[in-house]
């Protein structure tokens, strides 16, 4: 079991995606232990499209890492959670963004049988059961419904699940999807703020990626329901960094970065 390097909530805010992720990163890095249980991370900072603020050295420096460890790069991952270049091709109509994914997804699972035998967090939350509303696209059937009533909705209501106990309840020693549970999405005041939980999260791997399509996601759903995209918060139960030695040069590099952004602040 590996050690923890935070005792107790650790609980970070930035306006910059990339800053937040760093920050979790260089906590780890400077603490004993590999894991930090429970992580809250919330992230404020989206242009008047949705989009997330980031730091382009600090991506950079991540995508070079990712690749010498010969992991998925950031694009890659964030496209599981939303998939941003069909959402483009669609010209804004979600219909055809819905459809588009739907024809391709057999491709995805072809293309990584391994990774995606269990299939992908958008597809679970387009396609989790054909018996529900929608043919079990969640996210339709949310949008549906909140225009129906003209946004006067139980919060409750509106979530939607990865995470299917008929499908993931194996049993099996290592199980690496899905770690996502669910996502709720939170109207007030014309703004919209996105949660999602997680039982664990691979900090190097995925992390980054993960709060990159979760950002998306949330501004493909606020566009929808017509508000803003103003936060996105991110539950982790365990937070790990796996097979990733805390002290090479690839994570020490963005280490520096990010304690450089922090002395550019303050």
């Amino acid at each position: 079991m590996s050690k923890a390097s935070h005792v107790g909530p650790l609980i970070i805010q930035d306006e910059n995606l990339s800053l937040a992720w760093g920050l979790v990163v260089k906590h780890v890095c400077e603490h004993a232990g590999k894991e930090i249980s429970p992580l809250i991370v919330s992230i404020t900072g989206f242009d008047e499209n949705g989009s997330p603020i980031e730091d382009p050295d600090i991506r950079t420096a991540t995508d070079e890492l990712l690749r010498t460890e010969g992991e998925q790069c950031i694009e890659n991952v964030a496209f599981t959670i939303f998939p941003q270049r069909y959402w483009v091709m669609a010209k804004g109509d979600r219909g055809k963004l819905f459809s588009s994914y739907q024809d391709a997804f057999p491709r995805f699972k072809k293309m990584e049988p391994r990774k995606n035998a269990q299939g992908l967090y958008f597809e679970r939350l387009t396609m989790y059961d054909p018996e529900a509303p929608n043919d079990g696209n969640q996210l339709e059937t949310l949008l549906d419904r909140y225009a129906q009533r003209s946004g006067k909705m139980q919060r409750m209501q509106l979530q939607a699940s990865t995470y299917d106990p008929r499908r993931d309840q194996k049993g099996t020693a290592i199980q690496g999807f899905p770690c996502l549970q669910h996502v709720t999405f939170v109207p007030s005041s014309g703004e919209l703020t996105v949660n999602a939980f997680y039982a664990t999260q691979q900090l190097l791997v995925r992390a980054y990626g993960n709060y990159l399509g979760l950002a998306r996601l949330g501004a493909f759903m606020a566009h929808e329901m017509g508000l803003k995209m103003t936060r996105l918060n991110v539950f982790v139960g365990i937070e790990k960094l796996d097979g990733v030695a805390k002290t090479g040069d690839g994570i020490s590099k963005i280490v520096e970065m990010v304690q450089k952004r922090i002395d550019e602040k303050s």
